[in-house]
């Protein structure tokens, strides 16, 4: 049955009143059981956090929120904030649309990267995209573990989350059948793709013809990726590829889940991605 849209809202609501202290009994994820390849000696250093944002993120993990139970619908998104790479906006960005998504019935998967632009970091941007091509693959691999269907896997990136989706999405990576680690085997190729306010790294010059299909969401008013919302519908139609876009006239950058914004289109824009995903088929199990 289609979710009615009073239902998203009080879903919407729901979720946003308790995300600013989500649960420390969520299951944490490491994406790799010995720390991160090259930096193993760096996984057990602690992250600084405070309020909304975290960083000297060493040990990159996947944060998981699972619909309630009997209410999963056996599809999954990987959540990966902005922050210009210089700081993770984890909770506002991460663990508010995590919870968001799990009240619809995915099942989210916060994700925490490394931060190559923060100050001593000794990461780049390659190793950023080694994070969410790891992330895809272990979610994909481990899809029984949370009753998912492995095919309907997709990624949501805010902001400079959004170039973090945009490596993975764009060329996508097939797994190596040869690897002795059995979630390299796995393709690393989302099967949807949502972007709020993205930045425009990872983004090609020609958008191919079987990119994931994306939701692209921002302001015209956003004075730092104004152009990407604006270009990329452009290389979407050019491309043949499925894309919806949904850009205000203001709302300005990082409204996040648009509950703190004064504009009543940017606070209910969360249910124009519920209804994408419905009329994608993407909100009921597959048959």
């Amino acid at each position: 049955m289609p979710i009615t849209r009073s239902l998203r809202r009080i879903s919407l609501i729901a979720a946003l009143c308790s995300a600013g202290s989500f649960a420390s009994a969520q299951q944490v994820i490491p994406l790799w059981k010995d720390g991160a390849p090259g930096f193993e000696s760096r996984r057990d250093e602690p992250e600084q956090h405070d309020q909304w944002w975290y960083k000297n993120i060493n040990n990159p993990s996947l944060t998981v929120f699972a619909p309630e139970q009997g209410k999963s619908n056996g599809m999954a998104v990987i959540v990966a904030a902005g922050g210009g790479h210089r700081e993770l906006v984890f909770n506002p960005e991460g663990v508010e649309p995590a919870q968001f998504l799990a009240s619809l019935g995915y099942t989210a998967f916060a994700l925490k990267y490394r931060l190559f632009r923060e100050s001593g970091s000794p990461y780049t941007i390659a190793h950023t995209g080694e994070d969410i091509r790891r992330a895809m693959r272990t979610v994909r691999a481990r899809a029984a573990e949370w009753s998912l269907d492995p095919r309907r896997i997709g990624v949501m990136g805010w902001s400079a989350g959004g170039e973090v989706a945009a490596l993975v999405a764009y060329p996508p990576v097939a797994g190596d059948p040869a690897a002795k680690d059995p979630i390299e085997r796995v393709s690393a190729r989302p099967d949807f793709e949502i972007l709020i306010y993205p930045g425009p790294a990872g983004i090609p010059e020609v958008i191919p013809a079987d990119a994931p299909p994306l939701f692209l969401l921002g302001a015209a008013d956003d004075e730092y990726v104004s152009d990407v919302l604006f270009d990329l519908p452009r290389k979407y139609h050019a491309a043949h590829a499925s894309i919806e876009t949904h850009i205000y006239a203001q709302g300005k950058h990082a409204f996040n889940m648009g509950q703190r914004s004064d504009y009543v289109g940017i606070r209910r824009w969360p249910q124009r991605l519920a209804e994408w995903l419905e009329d994608r088929g993407l909100a009921t199990p597959a048959r």
